[in-house]
Parts: structure tokens; C-alpha cells; sequence
């Protein structure tokens, strides 16, 4: 990174990573626009520090986010990777074990309900599901559709258990072994979100175990993941984090971040700062990005 770095004074980035010592090797930087909305990859404080300001472009992927919940569900639930390599080896396998599940009539735990669990909620009403809802900032009166309960509640209640919280220090390793263990033997676990927001070693102990019918899983502790993470268990799907990207939002998102770019070169303040404390050290004279 600091190598791509050297002179530049802008950088459009995804989840490239941006510790303190990327910051002291570009003394040129003035601005990260992050295209995508975690700042996971990003040290907030050594940015301000340095005076860099960092953007990002939220509201161009929850909706490619919430259809791939719905993709993940029904793929675990349907069994679709499983049976499409059976079928690519010769096999015909539709019965016993490999008969699959219904997402119609099914109770779905989210955690989290800001913008993208609304969303998911929206897509899952269509099949007639019982909607659990955890979230400190939701208002138990939320809907007439869904309940709103504690987490260790909607943990025991669920058949799915959809992960749409942000990641913070109190988030951090918010399903663990304890929180596994307390869900329904035939659940699933389906994450969106951020990875460390599950405990993989917990996770794939819980599988080896046999706890758990599937797992759908978007994002990882570490990106990306060891190939060997979950081996060829066949209840588990992955996919690389591509649940935002879409060919419409990829090209909202860059365009939010060649905006939020232009913006603070020319001396005036982007939409959708991740440091605010920053923007009182933007220059206002503009400058030229090479």
C-alpha cells in the first residue's frame, strides 16, 4: 500500500488496508474514499491524526446486501451448492438426507434492524415467516409483523438467525460458543454483516459437532479466509463478500467516491465523513490529484 501511495493525494479504495504506517509513508494523502460503508481496514484515528479524511458511500449496496441474505437462506436451506456438485459428479440425490428445507412458514431471528434487516424483513414477509427482531436502538412497538425480544431469546426461538449488526468492541465475537449452543440444533446461521461478529473457531466446532443444519456465511474473521476454514463440509455455503456488489451498486458507489475525492481537493467537505474531526484541517485551497 504504501509502495501505490508514494506522491498520491487521493485514493479510492475497497478493503485495502490503511494502518498507521500506510499513513506515515504518505505524507501526500489528503483523502481515502472508501467505496462500500465498513471502515473495518482503515486505523480512524491515525487517518485524523495525519489529516487524511476518510469517506464512504452508504446506501448504494443495501439492497444487493439484503438479496443476498435471502440468496444465503435459501441456498442453505435448499441445499442448492450441495446438490449442484452432486449432480456435476453423476449423482441423483433427492431423497433422505439430502431432502431439503422450506424458508415458507420458518421463524427468522435478525440482529440487528437498521436499513438492511428492514430490507430483509421486507423480502421475507413474502414467505409467510414469523419475524424475531434484536436490537437495543428498535422500539418494541416496531411492527405489528414482527416481535421485538433479547437476543438470547430470539437465539432459542429461530429456525434462521440473520446477522445485520455493525461491528463494534460490544459486537465483536457476538456469537460465540455459548450463543451457538443455546440455537436450535436444525438452525441456521447466516451472516451479511461483518465476519468477526461470529467466533469461527466456536463456529466450526459447533458444526463438527453436529449443532446446526447449515451455515451461509458472506464475511470472515480474516479476508479471505483460509480455503480449508469450513473443508468440504457440504452444509455450509460461502461466498466473498460480495453481498453488496452489484454492477448498478459498484457503479454508485464509485461514483459517491470520485465525488467525495473531487470534494475535499477542491476545499470543500464530502458526504458521508467516517472522521468528522478531520474536516476543520481541510485546506481550502484547491490542488491537483495525480
Amino acid at each position: 500500500m504504501a509502495g501505490l501511495l508514494t506522491g498520491a493525494v487521493a485514493a479510492i479504495v475497497s478493503t485495502d488496508p490503511f494502518d498507521a504506517d500506510v499513513f506515515a509513508d504518505a505524507p501526500s494523502l489528503r483523502v481515502v474514499a472508501r467505496v462500500g460503508v465498513g471502515v473495518d481496514s482503515i486505523d480512524l484515528a491515525a487517518a485524523t491524526a495525519a489529516g487524511v479524511v476518510v469517506t464512504t458511500t452508504p446506501g448504494a449496496n443495501e439492497v444487493p446486501v439484503a438479496d443476498h441474505t435471502l440468496a444465503l437462506m435459501l441456498s442453505v436451506l435448499r441445499r442448492i451448492a450441495e446438490h449442484d456438485a452432486g449432480v456435476r459428479r453423476g449423482e441423483w440425490n433427492r431423497t433422505g438426507p439430502s431432502v431439503p428445507m422450506e424458508l415458507t412458514g420458518a421463524t427468522v431471528g435478525l440482529v440487528g434492524f437498521g436499513t438492511i434487516g428492514r430490507l430483509v424483513a421486507e423480502r421475507l414477509r413474502g414467505f409467510g415467516v414469523r419475524l424475531l427482531v434484536s436490537d437495543p436502538l428498535v422500539d418494541p412497538g416496531a411492527g405489528p409483523d414482527l416481535e421485538v425480544v433479547a437476543l438470547p431469546e430470539l437465539l432459542a426461538r429461530a429456525d434462521i438467525v440473520s446477522l445485520h449488526a455493525p461491528l463494534t468492541d460490544a459486537t465483536h465475537h457476538l456469537i460465540g460458543a455459548r450463543e451457538l449452543a443455546s440455537m436450535a440444533r436444525h438452525a441456521i446461521l447466516v451472516n451479511t454483516s461483518r465476519g468477526p461478529l461470529v467466533d469461527e473457531e466456536a463456529l466450526r466446532a459447533a458444526l463438527a459437532s453436529g449443532h446446526l443444519r447449515g451455515v451461509g456465511l458472506d464475511v470472515f474473521e480474516h479476508e479471505p479466509p483460509d480455503p480449508t476454514l469450513f473443508g468440504g463440509d457440504p452444509r455450509v455455503v460461502l461466498s466473498p463478500h460480495i453481498g453488496g456488489l452489484s454492477e448498478r451498486s459498484i457503479d454508485e458507489m464509485t461514483q459517491r467516491a470520485t465525488a467525495s475525492v473531487l470534494d475535499v481537493l477542491a476545499g470543500r467537505p464530502p458526504l458521508s465523513v467516517a472522521n468528522p474531526a478531520v474536516l476543520d484541517r481541510l485546506i481550502p485551497t484547491p490542488v491537483s490529484a495525480r
